[in-house]
């Protein structure tokens, strides 16, 4: 028998006869006394120290971690097949289509434009402005429940004024929310857009019109558009490529938002939807501005209503002078790393987003109306403050 275990034996036959001696607060000191004399000082660092950090440092930036190493987990989406995007306002359309591959229409198809819509009034504007042109009939759908469950009010509904220029080419129709509480948000997603099929045969759609899939911050450019609906073989479902903004034009992200899509209309198949559908995508074909909004009041609506709302994760993402201060240094608004599937990607997209000074190929109504919508270009990044609709 080795000297080690003899000594450690008669340790423990110390502690056995302090244990059994003295007054019962005693020996609760002498037992945990006994207990941690066997430990030595890298134990403790690990237990006291070490431990509680590293427990503290998970709850904090857990979803840091799982995001940064997401490469080692998912691999990344099938690359889409990308069709070189030719447009300049001088060339006509016949030659346009032809620089695709494609052939010229004798008569332009009809296109409709159906959205859902949530509360982003003046990014509506700036899309039905920039679309009214070339859209037959536009069509959206409002609830009074958002994604989440939480009852709002109908926004479209009440400030239907606004909108009055489009009117003789509207579809406008309401759907009541379930408001199941704990339910996925993506399911009430889905049921509001299934409703959106439903009000789109009311519209009046019919085989081989355009139908243009994609939510209110994604605003298709115009002669996009137009080339589209005067091309002859367009793929029956195309991808829309955007270039990716957030907060207000000033922070260009890249040119990687693909969900927006346009589909030759087939009666009993096309359904609509938000998710990726065909492997072609049409390059620069449009804008995608994510979180630009007005008023304080509406970056936290959407926080928590939309189908991402657990990423709410900590009550003072919500607080508005952390949400401001949030708009003008560029950051996230969920503390959250990029999405992306590469450590490349990850590690050369971490921190602000920087800022753009251009304000060159916006919508035109956004630029011949700048002044009321200052707070989306470059410059501008304090928030209003008024308290919107909420």
């Amino acid at each position: 028998m080795s000297d080690g275990y003899i000594n450690s034996k008669k340790t423990d036959d110390i502690c056995e006869d302090v244990c059994g001696q003295g007054s019962k607060a005693a020996k609760t000191i002498s037992r945990l006394k006994c207990v941690l004399k066997g430990f030595d000082l890298r134990t403790y660092l690990f237990l006291f120290v070490l431990m509680p950090f590293g427990i503290l440092a998970i709850y904090l930036h857990g979803q840091k971690f799982t995001y940064f190493f997401r490469p080692l987990w998912e691999s990344p989406p099938k690359p889409f097949q990308t069709i070189p995007h030719y447009y300049n306002e001088n060339v006509t359309m016949e030659s346009l289509c032809s620089l695709h591959g494609w052939g010229i229409r004798d008569s332009p198809r009809r296109v409709f434009d159906a959205v859902l819509f949530s509360n982003e009034k003046d990014l509506l504007t700036v899309r039905w402005n920039e679309l009214y042109p070339y859209v037959t009939q536009f069509v959206i759908l409002e609830s009074n429940s958002t994604f989440t469950g939480l009852p709002k009010p109908l926004v479209f509904k009440s400030n239907k004024d606004q909108f009055k220029f489009v009117e003789p080419r509207l579809t406008y129709g309401t759907i009541g929310g379930r408001f199941r509480k704990g339910e996925n948000p993506f399911v009430e997603e889905a049921y509001q857009r299934v409703a959106l099929d439903q009000l789109l045969r009311i519209a009046g759609i019919q085989e081989d019109d355009l139908l243009i899939m994609s939510d209110v911050d994604e605003i298709p450019s115009a002669h996009t558009i137009n080339l589209l609906r005067w091309c002859d073989d367009i793929p029956p479902v195309l991808h829309l490529q955007l270039k990716n903004y957030l907060y207000s034009f000033e922070y260009y992200v890249d040119s990687k938002s693909w969900r927006a899509s346009i589909h030759r209309y087939s009666p009993g198949k096309t359904r609509y939807a938000h998710f990726r559908q065909s492997n072609v995508m049409l390059a620069d074909s449009g804008w995608h501005c994510s979180f630009c909004f007005r008023y304080i009041s509406e970056f936290i609506f959407k926080m928590k209503a939309y189908s991402h709302s657990d990423r709410v994760r900590f009550s003072h993402y919500l607080n508005p002078r952390r949400i401001q201060d949030v708009i003008c240094k560029g950051t996230d608004l969920f503390d959250m790393l990029p999405e992306e599937y590469t450590f490349k990607e990850i590690i050369g997209k971490m921190g602000p987003v920087p800022r753009s000074y251009s304000a060159v190929h916006l919508p035109s109504y956004l630029l011949y109306n700048a002044e009321q919508y200052k707070y989306l270009l470059p410059g501008n990044c304090i928030r209003e403050k008024q308290t919107g609709f909420i």
